[in-house]
């Protein structure tokens, strides 16, 4: 298999100590900080700003105008619609209570991780410090304010569970769980999706 190479517009700016993966496309008046991670085959688009150290995996797609900010790790397969804006401050001021402007030293950052094939809708807003499941699906417009299941459609401000998708993003019929496996029909594929619930996983069942 060859590699294609990186393609980097020249109106971007990447800094030099970003890693990039062969086959990303970064394209007009882009934005990489430095140490940020991206992985194989993305696709960046039109004035996607991203901060220092945020990791993004491979096959990952991020449409024109979003903000990932410092925190933020995107996993393989992600995609994230034009104009979502990621946050990585739980109490956000732009002075400390002294009235100075704060310095780097005195900002606290708060990650969030999205997982493995989960899509984020255009305009939507995720509030830091939350997991964003394995192929879930965010509405447009919506407001993440916390952890949304694999497989979850959720949407609304804020965002609340309107149902279950499958991995081709239709939406589910029939969800019902078993032994720990949640179990739903697909129209579209014509099988059922299968998936461990996020209290099989996490082994205490306190997962959101």
């Amino acid at each position: 298999m060859i590699n294609t190479p990186l393609y980097v517009h020249p109106t971007a700016e990447v800094s030099p100590d970003a890693q990039i993966g062969s086959g990303t496309r970064i394209w007009r008046q882009v934005q990489v900080r430095e140490h940020a991670q991206i992985g194989e085959s993305c696709n960046i688009g039109k004035g996607v700003y991203i901060d220092v150290h945020v990791r993004i995996g491979s096959n990952v797609k991020i449409q024109n105008h979003v903000s990932v900010f410092e925190g933020v790790t995107l996993e393989d397969g992600v995609f994230v619609g034009p104009h979502v804006c990621f946050t990585n401050d739980l109490v956000p001021r732009a002075i400390t209570p002294d009235g100075e402007l704060k310095s780097a030293d005195d900002w606290e950052i708060t990650p969030t991780l999205v997982k493995y094939g989960a899509s984020i809708g255009a305009g939507s807003v995720i509030i830091c410090g939350i997991t964003i499941g394995e192929f879930a699906l965010i509405g447009a417009g919506s407001v993440v304010t916390r952890d949304v299941p694999a497989h979850a459609l959720v949407l609304g401000n804020p965002a609340r569970l309107r149902g279950y998708v499958c991995r081709c993003a239709r939406r589910l019929s029939n969800v019902h769980q078993e032994n720990g496996t949640i179990i739903g029909w697909c129209e579209t594929c014509k099988k059922e999706c299968l998936w461990q619930s996020d209290e099989s996983r996490s082994g205490d069942g306190n997962a959101q």
